[in-house]
């Protein structure tokens, strides 16, 4: 095996890869096509070895489906306690992350990776819990199928016609350290299904019947091969970048097809598409780009992009490499592709050229080691006759003229340093000049220039002076080395110029690919992603630029605010559409739909279309060159992962949402169903006690049982009261009702309703002289202070005193009320306003939703409220009133006060 001295930049990254990995659990996925083939039953086995080999094992979870050699394999293991999860009067039993992250074995079973968990886990998925457990440095053992992977969903429910729902990301198969493939022959499954070893009777005869038919199996049982045989090569491909191995093995072939300018391309591309079929090979299509080729004719360019176009169309991966050396190119390219068959034209030039100017074709076969080269010859008549070539000119006239007014400067330099310096120095005079011309006029002007350098140098500097004559013969080879160093140079320089054009256009590519990523990354939203990815492809490509994106319907939307930059044609909403379906661009330049006014591409992301990106450029033939169009695709894979992002991100957003949503049910649910049972129960009981016993009750009996009636339903005004206060608040239905109100006025209200409830406490007022007038909603304000009161109530011992006060601070109205309750625990403070949180145990029941609705009050007025710990024990909250300017003018009457003692 040849290696050579591998990158030092690839060693450094694996050098870091192997660093993370080191922290990082080991996964080991036991995969196979379908249920029944034996992975669990596998994974058990391999359990019980690493057991015995001291390894600490424990279950996760594991599905048995009650067979009888499955269960048998988990006697000796040890198995971790379900977790009991009761959701909609239901009992389920999923596996306990925290206990696992708490016992922390070295290896842990996971069965069924695919599963979802119950509502209210902490991950929706079971993989999610297993890369968990891997970040934590816990090895993993679990199972899945090839019809539970991301990718295969559209191809599996097409083949079974059933839509898998549990879906696992393809990244989790890559990422896992070793995939062992469970197989199985189609007959033997269905033998197994017969037997009861899979199903019970009556499901395995109506599975062979749906999803496990034969045809199915066949079709399921070559997916897990392939997706396998994919990895082994992803792995081989890792392995000799790793190890910077040079030769080619041929475990798997891969055509490699070289084309050119020439006319016979598509039947060079013809060729390998044959070739890679027979093969059941993938194939390439690579084209080199030199500096030559900016040269070129529009015409042959052209060429050149409709072979690789076709090459697309027959289902080629293209590539475009850049470089002056083709055959170092082309043979860089094959070996880190593990190419084994390249395929070239046969050379069409005479044999002298090949002699003086070099073969690709022979110096391929000579440089090519392992890999086979095969020569395709071109149909007959391809070429043109030499004779009726044309021989085009790089340069202008202009150039030619200019050329031979720099080789008269250079003349005119060296007639002034004659007299002062060797010829040696005036050579170099006339040198300079040559490269001057070829650096900025090109290859024909220089080796003009070239040539007359020789001929000025002659005639004024060498003697007879003058004249062409030459006196000494040994001047014969200093013009013939001048000459050729003078073409020498010319060349070079014309090169180095040639390949700083196609430098500053790939900077400028890069550049284009750097601005839009940036810009994607660093926003958010759908409609502004959309704004920026049209922005930047109407500046690169001189365009009008459009994005249409699929709703819940799979109907295409052109996004708003974009119709101002794309003019949209009704008629073609039929091609967005059919790109979208098909995955396929079509339009203008295309094979598809060619007559469209614009061309569209579809925006893929790794879960399907997402949309289509619709470009119709001022210039109608700009995207038949191949590299206008790679980078346009290329700019469309962006947008298409920037928008699929910011869609999984809204998805995200909305499972939040949903789970929070049933997390407060649920916290509903249980907050207040105690508080409704409890009034309700001693309702039921008073009142069956006065309908069943009233001739055996006195009066005063009647009246506490009457009386209890009443205060127990009063409790469920306030419960339900304050659950409805809450629903308005939080959907933003309450209307302020403002108007002036001095606030002892308020407090004195609130105090008469609680009056009764009041008995056991003291309550002292402190109000700072001539408060002014507040603008608020009275009824709203006088709930606020209902609610602190009863929160007082419901924590401070009786016969303590519970006081309110108010002084004016900073423009504004600060109230307090103060008690000696137990105080508010540390880091309690900003949670206590939360809904149905509840600091501690109360002296009467309460559902944690009176603060919540101060604060929704409180800040719908435009102040704020908090709590504090009471000097001396207790807690005071306060809240905070603006004041508006200027005060109402009223009569001195109307403005008297009586404040509350």
């Amino acid at each position: 095996m040849e290696e050579r001295r591998p990158d030092p930049d690839v060693l450094l990254r694996r050098a870091q890869a192997e660093e993370a990995e080191q922290t990082r659990g080991k996964l080991k996925v036991f995969f196979g096509a379908t249920a029944g083939v034996g992975k669990t039953y596998a994974m058990l086995g391999a359990a019980h070895e690493q057991q015995d080999d001291g390894v600490d094992v424990i279950v996760g979870w594991v599905e048995t489906h009650g067979r009888a050699e499955t269960e048998a394999l988990l006697e000796g293991l040890t198995i971790l306690p379900p977790r009991v999860v009761e959701h909609r009067g239901t009992t389920l039993r999923e596996f306990d992350i925290d206990t696992a992250l708490v016992r922390r074995p070295q290896l842990i079973l996971m069965d069924e990776l695919a599963h979802t968990n119950a509502p209210g886990s902490r991950h929706p998925k079971r993989w999610q819990d297993v890369k968990e457990l891997l970040k934590a440095g816990i090895n993993v053992y679990t199972t899945v199928n090839v019809q539970h992977l991301e990718c295969l969903n559209d191809v599996v429910a097409q083949i079974t016609g059933v839509r898998v729902s549990e879906t696992v990301p393809d990244s989790v198969l890559e990422q896992a350290d070793d995939v062992e493939l469970i197989d199985l022959p189609p007959d033997d499954l269905l033998q197994r299904l017969k037997d009861g070893k899979v199903y019970m009777p009556e499901q395995a005869q109506h599975a062979i019947q749906n999803f496990f038919r034969k045809g199915n199996l066949i079709a399921l049982r070559e997916l897990a091969l392939r997706r396998t045989a994919e990895r082994v090569d992803q792995q081989m491909e890792v392995y000799r970048r790793d190890h910077a191995v040079v030769r080619t093995w041929p475990a798997g072939e891969t055509v490699m097809v070289c084309v050119n300018m020439k006319p016979r391309g598509p039947r060079l591309v013809r060729a390998a598409r044959t070739m890679a079929t027979g093969l059941h090979a993938k194939w390439i299509a690579v084209y080199v780009q030199t500096p030559r080729h900016l040269r070129m004719p529009q015409a042959d360019r052209d060429r050149v992009n409709q072979t690789l176009r076709l090459a697309e169309l027959l289902g080629a991966e293209t590539v475009v490499l850049s470089g002056a050396n083709v055959v170092q190119e082309l043979l860089s390219y094959a070996r880190t592709r593990n190419v084994t068959k390249i395929i070239v034209g046969k050379p069409v030039r005479a044999r002298w050229k090949e002699w003086v100017f070099g073969s690709v074709v022979a110096e391929l076969v000579q440089q090519s080691g392992e890999t086979d080269i095969y020569v395709i010859t071109g149909a007959a008549g391809e070429s043109r006759p030499l004779a009726t070539q044309a021989v085009k000119r790089s340069s202008e006239w202009s150039s030619y003229g200019l050329g031979i007014v720099g080789v008269g400067l250079s003349t005119g330099v060296a007639w002034f340093m004659f007299p002062y310096f060797g010829l040696a120095n005036l050579i170099m005079v006339y040198l300079m000049g040559v490269v001057l011309v070829a650096t900025r006029y090109g290859r024909g002007p220089s080796v003009l220039a070239s040539v007359l350098s020789v001929a000025a140098f002659d005639f004024f500097f060498v003697p007879p002076y003058l004249s062409f004559a030459v006196s000494d013969i040994q001047y014969l080879l200093t013009f013939a080395v001048m000459l050729v160093v003078a073409l020498t140079i010319s060349g070079l320089a014309v090169r180095t110029k040639q390949q700083a054009e196609l430098a500053r256009l790939q900077e400028r590519r890069t550049a284009v690919l750097y601005a839009l990523s940036r810009e994607l990354a660093t926003h958010r939203g759908l409609a502004t992603l959309t704004q920026l990815a049209v922005k930047h492809v109407r500046e690169v490509f001189d365009s009008q630029a459009a994005i249409f994106v699929a709703d819940l319907s799979k109907r295409l939307v052109l996004q708003r605010g974009e119709q101002l930059f794309f003019e949209f044609d009704p008629k073609e909403s039929g091609v967005a559409q059919w790109v979208f379906e098909h995955g396929e661009r079509a339009g203008l330049g295309s094979d598809t739909l060619p007559g469209a006014s614009a061309l569209y591409l579809p925006l893929a992301g790794s879960k399907g279309p997402i949309g289509v990106l619709a470009v119709r450029p001022t210039l109608a033939t700009r995207f038949l060159d191949q590299e206008q169009l790679h980078l346009l695709e290329v700019l469309a894979n962006q947008i298409a992962l920037a928008l699929e992002r910011a869609r999984l991100a809204e998805e995200a957003q909305q499972a939040r949402v949903s789970v929070e949503t049933e997390r407060m049910r649920n916290a509903i649910l249980s907050s207040v169903s105690h508080d409704l049972r409890t009034p309700l129960a001693t309702i039921t009981g008073a009142a069956s006690g006065l309908l069943e016993e009233k001739d055996q009750l006195g009066p005063a009996a009647r009246h506490e049982l009457a009386k209890s009636i009443y205060n127990e339903a009063h409790r469920l005004d306030r419960l339900v009261r304050n659950l409805l206060d809450m629903m308005r608040l939080e959907s933003g239905a309450v209307q302020l009702q403002k108007e002036w109100h001095p606030i002892e006025e308020i407090v004195g209200a609130a105090l008469t309703r609680l009056e009764s409830r009041l008995n056991e406490h003291q309550v002292r007022t402190n109000f700072q002289p001539d408060l002014p007038l507040v603008l608020l909603d009275g009824v709203l304000m006088e709930q606020v202070l209902i609610n602190l009161l009863e929160n007082a109530l419901k924590y401070a011992p009786p016969s303590t005193a519970i006081e309110l006060s108010a002084t004016v601070s900073d423009h504004q109205l600060v109230f307090e009320v103060a008690d000696r309750g137990p105080g508010i625990p540390s880091g309690d403070e900003q949670r206590i306003f939360d809904k149905f949180y509840r600091a501690g145990p109360a002296r009467e029941g309460g559902v944690g939703l009176g603060l919540t609705i101060c604060r929704g009050i409180i800040e719908a007025h435009g102040g704020r409220i908090w709590v504090e710990k009471r000097p001396g024990g207790g807690a005071v909250f306060r809240f905070t009133l603006p004041i508006e300017q200027p005060q109402p003018t009223i009569e001195p009457e109307k403005a008297e006060r009586h404040p509350v003692v």
